[in-house]
């Protein structure tokens, strides 16, 4: 079993990290937000799951054991395998994800592309009381004012995910988009946020 994986960035996409340890070169699947990490780097540690089966056999990278523990979490969930979980994963900061499912948001897990709303909730179910170990001390300190709605939020992120831009700095942007309007519509959300991305 690999632990991780700690060398030269060969390659970097969205999607891929090719990590070159001692002349041999180990492709990862990644997530957004591990992209975003390395994004300038050279050198990396990617904390790794295997997936070994008989017609393939592939790996999964994450710049943090946070995000490995949920990304575990996830494929332990009833029609959630690995490129799904990955695509969650994306699509929120660790700590978002933490928040929606401890506060049964499955409209905001839902907003992932191919997860429906019976997946969404099947998750919040499964890992409500899983997810306190791993992100239970940030659950709850991101309060953001009330007037922000939630909905918009979510839905602004997830669109600039699918437009191909990093969660975390959609995220970020958004975030700093809709305290600055909070009552922008996600279209308005959105437009603003491209203009800072």
């Amino acid at each position: 079993m690999i632990e991780y994986l700690k060398g030269e960035i060969a390659e970097l996409t969205p999607a891929t990290a090719i990590i070159e340890c001692g002349g041999v070169g180990y492709a990862a699947n990644i997530t957004l937000n591990t992209y975003s990490a390395l994004q300038g780097k050279k050198e990396a540690k990617l904390f790794i799951y295997e997936v070994i089966r008989e017609d393939s056999h592939q790996l999964y990278g994450f710049s943090n054991k946070q995000e490995r523990e949920l990304f575990l979490l996830l494929i332990s969930v009833s029609g959630i395998g690995g490129n799904t979980a990955r695509t969650i994963l994306s699509a929120f900061t660790i700590t978002e994800l933490c928040e929606a499912i401890a506060c049964g948001n499955d409209k905001a897990i839902k907003s992932v592309k191919g997860i429906g709303l019976k997946t969404a909730q099947r998750i919040i179910v499964d890992l409500k009381d899983k997810i306190k170990e791993i992100g239970g001390e940030v659950v709850g300190t991101a309060q953001t004012s009330t007037t922000i709605d939630n909905d918009v939020v979510d839905g602004a992120v997830a669109a600039l995910v699918m437009l191909g831009f990093p969660g975390a700095a959609a995220s970020k942007v958004v975030q700093s988009v809709t305290k600055n309007n909070p009552t922008a519509t996600i279209e308005q959300v959105i437009k603003l946020a491209l203009k800072e991305l």
